[in-house]
């Protein structure tokens, strides 16, 4: 499992318990943290729908969320030295010791990956449970998200959110298993595309949407290159007389020209008309009830599809988005 931001604290709960326990621990962490705002939404129209929804928001910004973050007391001055962030993150440490088997998580099956960006460097990088021992600092530093979250101190060093430089695992993930085939179920809560906003309102939310979402067709692009290259190369060597192919050369290219079959499922949340610019906050046990409703639905319909499961996989990669109104798969050969 690869995660960033919330996708590592939702990694964490899973990778970190045995099978059994494991949506109880989502369902737990995620009732706890929305327990702020238990209100019923109403369901008198979008544009009442919308203001709720603000209004939810705001109560999230000036309370916190349990378990989660609470507003740092005194209050942080911008323009003085103190807290690097409005809010302080103790609360989700405790919650993460709690829920998260951390010997498990480090020793067990399941490998986690977790992405976040140094401070001072600007540099990003994975915590991988196969080369670091994983803590909850790791998982706050991949969901600590500057101004709101302060960073968090590992060795001696400072990281922020890894959604700062990048949202996406996935080519994280295609790195480092570049020599076997992989079937892949990558989860976006926000999506890369989306209707041209009409008010400021609607663009801050796109921008949101576009900064947050995962770059898949740039990764699939970029496996397109590198799978022609590859190929080339194959067919370069075979051309070769026997006593040029065993040199240091060849066995250096062949060592990063490995072929390998991709298949990523993607499962994308949709907005819903009235969430607006401020929900990645909005922590109320409303939406998430309706976005569980949607990931479920989402679920069951691409895997319930046996269409694309039963397909043989292509060299290369190929993406398949059940969940659109065009239903289909793209891959870097093309459309399929």
């Amino acid at each position: 499992m690869a995660g960033i931001s919330i996708g590592a604290i939702n990694a964490a709960l899973i990778a970190g318990n045995a099978p059994e326990l494991r949506v109880p621990r989502l369902t737990e962490f995620w009732k706890l943290v929305t327990s702020g705002v238990t209100a019923a939404a109403p369901e008198l129209g979008d544009g009442v729908r919308r203001q709720w929804n603000q209004v939810a928001a705001a109560m999230t910004m000036s309370q916190g969320a349990p378990g989660f973050f609470k507003p740092m007391w005194p209050p942080v001055v911008p323009w003085l030295k103190g807290p690097l962030g409005y809010y302080d993150t103790a609360p989700l440490r405790a919650t993460l010791e709690r829920l998260v088997d951390w010997d498990l998580l480090n020793n067990g099956p399941v490998r986690l990956s977790v992405g976040a960006v140094n401070v001072e460097t600007g540099n990003f990088r994975y915590f991988d449970t196969r080369t670091d021992r994983i803590g909850p600092e790791h998982i706050m530093a991949s969901g600590a998200l500057p101004p709101g979250f302060p960073p968090i101190e590992i060795d001696g060093e400072y990281w922020w959110d890894g959604g700062l430089v990048s949202n996406t695992p996935l080519d994280y993930v295609l790195e480092i298993e570049n020599d076997s085939d992989l079937m892949i179920f990558q989860v976006d809560l926000f999506p890369a595309r989306g209707p041209m906003p009409q008010t400021i309102s609607e663009a801050e939310e796109r921008v949101k949407d576009i900064r947050f979402s995962s770059r898949t067709r740039q990764n699939t692009d970029a496996n397109l290159k590198l799978n022609r290259a590859r190929t080339a190369f194959h067919a370069l060597v075979a051309k070769l007389p026997a006593e040029l192919r065993d040199t240091e050369e060849v066995r250096l290219l062949a060592e990063v020209a490995r072929e390998n079959r991709v298949a990523v499922a993607q499962l994308i949340y949709r907005d819903k008309a009235w969430e607006g610019q401020a929900k990645d906050y909005e922590f109320s046990r409303a939406t998430m009830a309706e976005h569980w409703l949607s990931g479920r639905a989402d679920v069951e319909q691409t895997i319930h599809d046996a269409g694309w499961l039963s397909q043989p996989m292509q060299m290369g990669t190929v993406v398949y988005d059940l969940t659109r109104e065009d239903l289909g798969a793209r891959g870097s050969g093309g459309e399929i």
